[in-house]
């Protein structure tokens, strides 16, 4: 028999808990519940569930912290924001945190299940893609999920600090080396379909990864712009 994926619900309204976990329960998970964010905090380094489900606003702790805090330790299950916030700016922001995907409050049930059917399915290809790859002065380590840069003469190598969607984004590139990605292909391959963030989301991720590799982020030498398109990668 399959084992059954594990969702942690961190939400503190009753009403909205008890739809989620049964409706999880007959769609198949286990299901564990956490009502603050500390509590989901604790629960989702202990459990180490498969995905989260993860309210914005929490008692205790934010949903956005729970999530920075998690990558900041090493999660890297694929984590769903629940919120009734809709602008940009905070869409974008739970994406620097580390979030995968956002669901906004009211939802139907057939958008949620589908949604963590997506994000369990990229969380399981995200774990078969081990190959690490070298660019320039860096290795990008597939399976610590950090970006090493090569010192001279031997020495060890810098980890540099990259947020969950730098690194996703980064691989992706890696990945595709050389050929033209337009900005829509870019956010729905790494993000998916159901991605709520703009062409501009992405391109302030991408000026970000290039402050990080780059020599001159004005004159990138690795992510490339290709004008009327998008990006293109390069080693």
């Amino acid at each position: 028999m399959a084992k059954k994926e594990k969702i942690l619900i961190v939400e503190d309204e009753e009403p909205i808990m008890m739809g989620l976990r049964e409706n999880l329960v007959v769609a198949g998970y286990n299901v564990v519940e956490a009502t603050t964010g500390t509590e989901g905090l604790e629960k989702g380094l202990k459990e180490r569930p498969d995905l989260i489900l993860l309210d914005l606003m929490l008692p205790g702790m934010s949903g956005y912290e729970v999530c920075r805090e998690l990558r900041d330790k090493g999660m890297h299950m694929p984590i769903i924001m629940l919120t009734a916030r809709q602008e940009d700016f905070d869409k974008l922001h739970g994406f620097e945190m580390g979030a995968d995907d956002y669901v906004t409050k009211p939802f139907s049930v057939e958008e949620l299940l589908a949604r963590v059917r997506a994000n369990l399915m990229r969380g399981e290809r995200r774990k078969d893609n081990s190959d690490n790859f070298e660019f320039g002065t860096f290795i990008l380590d597939m399976d610590a999920r950090l970006l090493r840069k090569k010192k001279k003469n031997g020495a060890k190598t810098e980890d540099i600090t990259l947020t969950k969607t730098e690194f996703d984004l980064l691989a992706y590139f890696c990945a595709n080396e050389g050929k033209a990605l337009s900005r829509d292909q870019v956010m729905n391959d790494v993000w998916g379909m159901e991605y709520y963030g703009t062409q501009r989301s992405l391109d302030s991720f991408v000026a970000s990864l290039r402050h990080k590799i780059e020599v001159d982020s004005a004159k990138p030498k690795h992510i490339l712009t290709v004008h009327g398109v998008g990006y293109k990668f390069a080693s």
